[in-house]
Protein backbone atom coordinates (compact mmCIF):
# COMPACT_ATOMS: atom_id res chain seq x y z
CA UNK A 1 0.00 0.00 0.00
CA UNK A 2 2.80 2.41 0.91
CA UNK A 3 4.52 1.74 -2.39
CA UNK A 4 1.29 2.47 -4.30
CA UNK A 5 0.79 5.75 -2.43
CA UNK A 6 4.38 6.80 -3.14
CA UNK A 7 3.93 5.93 -6.80
CA UNK A 8 0.74 8.02 -7.02
CA UNK A 9 2.41 10.99 -5.35
CA UNK A 10 5.31 10.78 -7.78
CA UNK A 11 2.95 10.75 -10.75
CA UNK A 12 1.24 13.88 -9.42
CA UNK A 13 4.61 15.63 -9.03
CA UNK A 14 6.98 15.07 -11.98
CA UNK A 15 9.64 17.15 -10.24
CA UNK A 16 9.80 14.54 -7.49
CA UNK A 17 10.58 11.90 -10.13
CA UNK A 18 13.39 14.02 -11.57
CA UNK A 19 14.75 14.69 -8.07
CA UNK A 20 14.63 11.00 -7.14
CA UNK A 21 16.36 10.07 -10.40
CA UNK A 22 19.04 12.70 -9.77
CA UNK A 23 19.68 11.40 -6.26
CA UNK A 24 19.92 7.82 -7.54
CA UNK A 25 22.29 8.76 -10.36
CA UNK A 26 24.51 10.91 -8.14
CA UNK A 27 24.81 8.06 -5.64
CA UNK A 28 25.57 5.60 -8.43
CA UNK A 29 28.16 7.95 -9.95
CA UNK A 30 29.98 8.39 -6.62
CA UNK A 31 30.01 4.64 -6.06
CA UNK A 32 31.38 3.97 -9.55
CA UNK A 33 34.02 6.70 -9.31
CA UNK A 34 35.46 5.58 -5.99
CA UNK A 35 34.85 1.83 -5.98
CA UNK A 36 34.50 0.57 -9.55
CA UNK A 37 36.46 2.46 -12.19
CA UNK A 38 40.21 1.64 -12.28
CA UNK A 39 42.83 4.26 -11.49
CA UNK A 40 44.63 5.90 -14.39
CA UNK A 41 48.04 4.41 -15.20
CA UNK A 42 49.74 7.82 -15.29
CA UNK A 43 47.82 10.07 -12.88
CA UNK A 44 46.65 7.45 -10.43
CA UNK A 45 43.78 8.10 -8.04
CA UNK A 46 43.64 11.85 -8.75
CA UNK A 47 42.43 11.20 -12.30
CA UNK A 48 39.06 10.13 -10.88
CA UNK A 49 38.13 13.81 -10.63
CA UNK A 50 37.80 13.65 -14.43
CA UNK A 51 34.46 11.90 -13.94
CA UNK A 52 33.19 14.93 -12.03
CA UNK A 53 35.01 17.79 -13.74
CA UNK A 54 34.07 17.00 -17.34
CA UNK A 55 30.35 16.21 -16.71
CA UNK A 56 30.05 19.36 -14.60
CA UNK A 57 31.64 21.43 -17.39
CA UNK A 58 29.35 19.91 -20.03
CA UNK A 59 26.36 20.60 -17.78
CA UNK A 60 27.43 24.23 -17.49
CA UNK A 61 27.52 24.45 -21.30
CA UNK A 62 24.03 22.93 -21.49
CA UNK A 63 22.66 25.40 -18.95
CA UNK A 64 24.17 28.39 -20.76
CA UNK A 65 22.89 27.03 -24.07
CA UNK A 66 19.38 26.52 -22.69
CA UNK A 67 19.45 30.03 -21.24
CA UNK A 68 20.40 31.45 -24.65
CA UNK A 69 17.67 29.42 -26.36
CA UNK A 70 14.97 30.65 -23.98
CA UNK A 71 16.27 34.18 -24.51
CA UNK A 72 15.87 33.67 -28.27
CA UNK A 73 12.33 32.38 -27.75
CA UNK A 74 11.54 35.46 -25.68
CA UNK A 75 12.73 37.80 -28.43
CA UNK A 76 11.17 35.78 -31.24
CA UNK A 77 7.77 34.68 -29.89
CA UNK A 78 7.42 36.83 -26.77
CA UNK A 79 6.53 33.62 -24.95
CA UNK A 80 5.41 34.35 -21.37
CA UNK A 81 7.93 33.07 -18.84
CA UNK A 82 10.76 32.59 -21.33
CA UNK A 83 12.74 35.47 -19.81
CA UNK A 84 12.49 33.94 -16.34
CA UNK A 85 13.46 30.51 -17.69
CA UNK A 86 16.51 32.05 -19.38
CA UNK A 87 17.51 33.75 -16.15
CA UNK A 88 17.23 30.57 -14.08
CA UNK A 89 19.15 28.52 -16.66
CA UNK A 90 21.99 31.04 -16.71
CA UNK A 91 22.03 31.07 -12.91
CA UNK A 92 22.44 27.30 -12.89
CA UNK A 93 25.12 27.61 -15.56
CA UNK A 94 27.08 30.00 -13.36
CA UNK A 95 26.80 27.57 -10.43
CA UNK A 96 28.09 24.64 -12.48
CA UNK A 97 30.66 26.91 -14.09
CA UNK A 98 32.01 27.73 -10.62
CA UNK A 99 32.24 24.02 -9.86
CA UNK A 100 34.03 23.49 -13.18
CA UNK A 101 36.69 26.04 -12.29
CA UNK A 102 37.10 24.62 -8.78
CA UNK A 103 37.39 20.97 -9.82
CA UNK A 104 39.61 21.90 -12.76
CA UNK A 105 41.98 23.87 -10.54
CA UNK A 106 42.18 21.00 -8.04
CA UNK A 107 42.93 18.51 -10.80
CA UNK A 108 45.56 20.76 -12.36
CA UNK A 109 47.29 21.39 -9.03
CA UNK A 110 47.44 17.70 -8.13
CA UNK A 111 48.50 16.48 -11.57
CA UNK A 112 50.63 19.31 -12.97
CA UNK A 113 51.50 21.45 -9.95
CA UNK A 114 49.65 24.57 -11.14
CA UNK A 115 46.31 25.95 -9.98
CA UNK A 116 45.97 27.98 -13.17
CA UNK A 117 47.89 28.65 -16.38
CA UNK A 118 47.11 31.91 -18.15
CA UNK A 119 48.99 30.67 -21.20
CA UNK A 120 46.33 27.98 -21.78
CA UNK A 121 43.69 29.46 -24.11
CA UNK A 122 41.07 26.84 -23.23
CA UNK A 123 41.20 27.80 -19.56
CA UNK A 124 41.04 31.51 -20.28
CA UNK A 125 38.15 31.11 -22.73
CA UNK A 126 36.07 29.19 -20.20
CA UNK A 127 36.83 31.85 -17.60
CA UNK A 128 35.72 34.55 -20.07
CA UNK A 129 32.49 32.61 -20.69
CA UNK A 130 31.94 32.27 -16.94
CA UNK A 131 32.62 35.96 -16.25
CA UNK A 132 30.44 37.04 -19.18
CA UNK A 133 27.43 35.22 -17.82
CA UNK A 134 28.32 36.28 -14.29
CA UNK A 135 28.01 39.90 -15.46
CA UNK A 136 24.52 39.03 -16.76
CA UNK A 137 23.20 39.47 -13.23
CA UNK A 138 24.80 42.90 -12.90
CA UNK A 139 22.89 43.96 -16.01
CA UNK A 140 19.64 42.37 -14.91
CA UNK A 141 19.54 43.96 -11.48
CA UNK A 142 20.69 47.37 -12.69
CA UNK A 143 17.49 47.80 -14.74
CA UNK A 144 13.95 48.08 -13.42
CA UNK A 145 11.79 44.96 -13.98
CA UNK A 146 9.77 45.09 -17.15
CA UNK A 147 9.90 44.47 -20.92
CA UNK A 148 13.02 46.61 -21.38
CA UNK A 149 15.01 44.57 -18.87
CA UNK A 150 13.79 41.29 -20.35
CA UNK A 151 14.79 42.37 -23.85
CA UNK A 152 18.23 43.63 -22.80
CA UNK A 153 18.98 40.44 -20.85
CA UNK A 154 17.82 38.28 -23.75
CA UNK A 155 20.13 40.05 -26.20
CA UNK A 156 23.01 39.76 -23.73
CA UNK A 157 22.37 36.03 -23.24
CA UNK A 158 22.38 35.47 -27.00
CA UNK A 159 25.75 37.22 -27.38
CA UNK A 160 27.16 34.86 -24.74
CA UNK A 161 26.03 31.85 -26.76
CA UNK A 162 28.78 32.63 -29.28
CA UNK A 163 31.39 31.89 -26.62
CA UNK A 164 30.04 28.39 -25.90
CA UNK A 165 31.25 26.62 -29.09
CA UNK A 166 34.47 28.65 -29.04
CA UNK A 167 35.25 27.52 -25.49
CA UNK A 168 34.32 23.89 -26.27
CA UNK A 169 36.39 23.76 -29.46
CA UNK A 170 39.38 25.36 -27.72
CA UNK A 171 39.49 22.41 -25.34
CA UNK A 172 39.35 19.89 -28.17
CA UNK A 173 41.96 21.69 -30.28
CA UNK A 174 44.42 22.25 -27.44
CA UNK A 175 47.70 20.42 -27.79
CA UNK A 176 48.60 20.52 -24.11
CA UNK A 177 48.01 17.61 -21.78
CA UNK A 178 46.09 19.75 -19.33
CA UNK A 179 42.94 18.90 -21.30
CA UNK A 180 43.46 15.50 -22.94
CA UNK A 181 40.87 14.67 -25.61
CA UNK A 182 39.24 11.32 -24.91
CA UNK A 183 36.40 11.50 -27.45
CA UNK A 184 37.57 11.25 -31.06
CA UNK A 185 36.09 10.23 -34.41
CA UNK A 186 37.22 6.69 -33.57
CA UNK A 187 35.05 6.68 -30.43
CA UNK A 188 35.80 7.15 -26.73
CA UNK A 189 39.45 6.54 -25.89
CA UNK A 190 38.72 4.75 -22.61
CA UNK A 191 37.83 1.31 -21.37
CA UNK A 192 34.27 0.08 -20.99
CA UNK A 193 34.19 0.66 -17.23
CA UNK A 194 35.54 4.19 -17.65
CA UNK A 195 33.00 5.04 -20.34
CA UNK A 196 30.15 3.64 -18.24
CA UNK A 197 31.25 5.68 -15.24
CA UNK A 198 31.54 8.82 -17.36
CA UNK A 199 28.06 8.34 -18.83
CA UNK A 200 26.48 7.77 -15.41
CA UNK A 201 28.27 10.83 -14.03
CA UNK A 202 27.13 12.97 -16.95
CA UNK A 203 23.54 11.78 -16.53
CA UNK A 204 23.80 12.52 -12.80
CA UNK A 205 24.99 16.10 -13.34
CA UNK A 206 22.38 16.79 -16.02
CA UNK A 207 19.55 15.42 -13.89
CA UNK A 208 20.83 17.35 -10.86
CA UNK A 209 20.90 20.55 -12.92
CA UNK A 210 17.38 19.84 -14.20
CA UNK A 211 16.15 19.36 -10.63
CA UNK A 212 17.76 22.56 -9.38
CA UNK A 213 16.49 24.42 -12.44
CA UNK A 214 12.87 23.41 -11.88
CA UNK A 215 13.04 24.00 -8.13
CA UNK A 216 14.40 27.52 -8.61
CA UNK A 217 11.98 28.23 -11.45
CA UNK A 218 9.03 27.16 -9.30
CA UNK A 219 10.23 29.35 -6.45
CA UNK A 220 10.67 32.37 -8.74
CA UNK A 221 7.19 31.90 -10.18
CA UNK A 222 5.65 31.67 -6.72
CA UNK A 223 7.52 34.80 -5.68
CA UNK A 224 6.22 36.64 -8.74
CA UNK A 225 2.63 35.58 -7.99
CA UNK A 226 2.97 36.71 -4.38
CA UNK A 227 4.23 40.12 -5.50
CA UNK A 228 1.25 40.45 -7.83
CA UNK A 229 -1.14 39.57 -4.99
CA UNK A 230 0.50 42.12 -2.69
CA UNK A 231 0.10 44.81 -5.36
CA UNK A 232 -3.56 43.93 -5.81
CA UNK A 233 -4.20 44.00 -2.07
CA UNK A 234 -2.35 47.30 -1.70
Amino acid sequence: MLGILVGLRLRENPLAIVAALAALLVAAAIALIFFYVPSDADQGFSQRIFYLHVPIALTAYVCFGWGAWRAFVHLWKREPGADLESYVAIHQGVIFGSLTLITGSLWAKISWGHWWLWSESQLVLFLVLFLFYGAYFMLRYSVEPGPARANMCAVYALFGAVLIPISFLAIRLANQLIHPVVFTLQGPQMSGSMFLTFCISLAAMLSLAATLYHVELTGKRLDAHLRELRELVA
